[in-house]
């Protein structure tokens, strides 16, 4: 009996080894992939001429498009990925269930007003994804101050204040649209809100990666008392652990990563929602191998 137990123990090491495969498979494939074509070949010689800087002349349409177009998209790609899944993985560990995303607490609709403002205001790129940021992580604070100042449940008092405060945000943005120069800024506020990666530059990869690092590196640490979260604050503080401190520091972490991807990206939906369950089908619901593998899924 228990060699048959031992036979059907997954090997988790495995599935790691293939999601960090499989990742490194798209990455390459999608330098691939494009109006310009580009085999698979050049893009690894391309970066091999970088890197070791080999004796070798490229055509500039080649290594344009896979350094200054292809590059910036893809790692913008896999940063936002990890870090929507990521946030998305935590929050329903936190809140205790399966239908929050990386929303909840109105960061996208944070992100949309501040970036629909600094349109508005006729700035540039730079200004729109920091006022993105900025939009992002006031309305999340916002919503925390309101559910500190509400009695009863911790957890159901944060919901309540995230669709509060992204309601206004949401009906703020409405407005600036409403005001907005139909001409230029309108299609401009419209064309962000719906989310893509086109536009996006080195510039913008370098931004979002610092607050990616500082909010994943925490959630990465804490991985394993998340799961002390998902059994309840009366349970963890029997096991030494404080849950509100735990839980601001998972909200913290959560929506810097967050509000960097959607600075980044627009509003991107449902990947924060669905990965992390597809996650669970494959390394079940321990976070500790949880928040590393929806990282690379």
């Amino acid at each position: 009996m228990t060699e048959q137990k031992t036979r059907h123990v997954p090997n988790y090491n495995l599935r790691f080894i293939l999601l960090i495969t499989a990742a490194l498979l798209c990455v390459l494939f999608s330098f691939t992939v494009g109006r310009f074509p580009v085999s698979p070949a050049d893009v690894i010689m391309v970066f091999a001429t970088e890197i070791f800087k080999l004796d070798i002349t490229w055509d500039f349409a080649t290594w344009s498009t896979v350094i200054n177009i292809r590059l910036p998209r893809i790692l913008a790609a896999f940063f936002v990925g990890a870090a929507l899944a990521t946030a998305g993985a935590a929050y329903q560990g936190m809140f205790q269930n399966p239908l929050v995303s990386p929303d909840i607490l109105g960061a996208s609709s944070g992100a949309g007003f501040g970036a629909a403002l600094a349109i508005f205001m006729n700035l540039g790129p730079v200004w729109i994804t920091a006022f993105a940021f900025a939009g992002a992580v006031i309305c999340v604070g916002a919503a925390y101050v309101v559910s500190r100042l509400t009695k009863g449940s911790a957890t159901l008092s944060m919901v309540l204040a995230g669709i509060l405060v992204s309601s206004l945000f949401t009906a703020m943005t409405s407005f600036l649209k409403t005001v907005a120069d139909t001409e230029d800024q309108l299609p401009e506020i419209t064309y962000w809100l719906m989310g893509s990666l086109n536009g996006t530059s080195p510039k913008d990869v370098w931004f979002a990666l610092v607050p990616m690092f500082l909010g994943l590196a925490p959630l990465f640490l804490l991985r394993w008392r998340i799961n002390l979260l998902t059994l309840g604050d009366e349970e963890a503080r029997t096991m030494g652990v404080n849950a509100r401190r735990l839980r601001a520091a998972v909200i913290l972490s959560a929506t810097l990563i967050t509000a960097a991807a959607v600075a980044v990206s627009g509003v991107i939906g449902w990947v924060g929602l669905v990965v992390p369950h597809l996650t669970r089908r494959m390394v079940g619901d321990d976070y500790r191998r949880l928040l590393p593998c929806s990282m690379l899924f």
